[in-house]
């Protein structure tokens, strides 16, 4: 699918999130010069052809109250790797599950999840279960607790068409 200038100001615009009124998509097309349907239309469109693969949410979990996050790391031997990830991925308890290359001799960690709960106590808990129900207690691990958010936010591609404007 080739993206016309109005498909490029679409995407723009719905990365920096929908409008939290009755008719979001009224609101975005308002910015654009479309209506309603057409934002629909092209939306349905760019997701038929791949280019826009899913909508979703950014949680901002610490106001909900999930304070403690970690990103818990094990080094699983490359043939079970992908098996473990499946596995982990699938499991709810898990926001985020990627492989990354070990950088040995310092980091020897493959797999990467992310845990959010209430308290630390919890997050170790979960991690505590998925090491249970996934035998993963053998391998080496590491829980890498977070300090500090600095950024929170979805994808963003290109200039917000407000900043384009201006800077034209």
């Amino acid at each position: 699918m080739d993206l016309s200038d109005t498909d490029l100001a679409l995407v723009s615009v719905l990365a920096q999130g929908l409008p939290m009124v009755s008719h979001p998509y009224r609101a975005v097309g308002a910015q654009l010069g479309l209506d309603e349907a057409q934002v629909m239309a092209r939306i349905q469109a760019m997701r038929d052809s791949g280019v826009i693969r899913r909508f979703g949410i950014i949680v901002r979990h610490h106001e909900l109250g999930f304070k403690a996050n970690a990103m818990s790391v094990w080094s699983i031997p490359d043939e079970e790797v992908g098996k473990v990830g499946r596995l982990l991925g699938d499991a709810p308890e898990v926001t985020l599950c990627y492989r990354r290359p070990p950088r040995l001799p310092l980091w020897p960690y493959n797999l990467f999840c992310m845990i959010h709960g209430r308290d630390r106590a919890e997050v170790e808990e979960t991690i505590g279960a998925l090491n249970r129900r996934f035998v993963l207690g053998a391998y080496p691990h590491a829980v890498l607790f977070s300090t500090r958010r600095f950024k929170q936010t979805g994808a963003r591609y290109g200039r917000p068409i407000h900043q384009a404007a201006a800077a034209e």
